[in-house]
């Protein structure tokens, strides 16, 4: 029982430090309404061109200033005119401050599996954990995530070719300008075999690397479903709800010694 209430802090301060690690664009520590894992909106979507609606398995990696800021995260993502959903396996991410003991913890929790929901023109976000059958509701803090497309502009400069994944690529610098004329840089690999999807990305923003690599393609419609949680998944309003609710339920409804929640 010592050990499961250790975990419930551990478990906070996860969920909510891996968005600084994971934006593109956005404020450090804004994040998309407090889920984990990437977030492709704003000036992130602009980098897809004409691939409005896509499917894919990603391997992202953030180097930070020190290894404790350096993660390795892949999962399974899905991508619709804004809509975006992530599945992580916490087990399969390496680096940052989660050991393997810590995402044991999580894993015997029911956390071991996280998908990140996020939907720009609701303004609103889904954190679901399928192993739970819960999920957290949270709005879109991101002010950038709702703007329109027309408020960003890209200029795309060759600097090479390579092969990336199997794909021929063309090597671009592309640099996204906002309406506010805020620049974001970056490089990407266009697959010409895929309606130039961009295989790879590079971006350096707020001392962080971020390398997004996309293998799998699919350039089809994903599922409606797959954005939007289960309808038989519990709700919750915030992750120290959701939280408090499983370790009373794990500790046979004695919740002695919990931290209250918060408003």
């Amino acid at each position: 029982m010592k050990n499961r209430t250790k975990t419930l802090p551990l478990v906070l301060a996860f969920l909510t430090s891996l968005p600084a690690y994971a934006q593109f664009g956005g404020p450090p520590g804004g994040g998309m309404g407090g889920a984990p894992g990437p977030h492709i909106g704003g000036a992130m979507a602009k980098l897809f061109g004409d691939n409005t609606a896509f499917s894919a398995t990603l391997d992202m990696e953030v180097k930070g200033p020190s290894a404790e800021q350096s993660v390795n995260m892949p999962g399974k993502m899905a991508f619709e005119d804004g809509k975006f959903r992530f599945e992580m396996n916490l087990g399969d991410m390496k680096g940052g401050q989660m050991r393997p003991q810590d995402a044991a913890h999580m894993k015997a929790m029911g956390m071991g599996t996280i998908v990140n929901i996020t939907l720009p023109a609701e303004k609103i976000s889904y954190k679901i954990f399928p192993d739970m059958q819960a999920y957290v509701e949270s709005p879109i803090r991101n002010p950038e995530a709702a703007k329109p497309e027309s408020d960003f502009k890209i200029e795309t400069t060759e600097v090479g070719k390579e092969t990336i994944d199997g794909h021929p690529c063309v090597k671009n610098k592309a640099v996204v300008t906002d309406a506010d004329g805020q620049k974001h840089e970056s490089i990407v690999w266009n697959a010409t075999d895929l309606n130039k999807f961009p295989v790879k990305i590079e971006s350096s923003e707020e001392g962080h690397t971020v390398t997004m690599l996309f293998k799998n393609v699919k350039l089809s419609k994903p599922a409606a479903s797959q954005f939007a949680p289960p309808s038989d998944f519990k709700k919750y309003d915030s992750d120290m709800a959701l939280m408090q609710q499983e370790m009373m339920k794990r500790m046979g409804g004695m919740g002695a010694g919990m931290p209250p929640e918060h408003p």
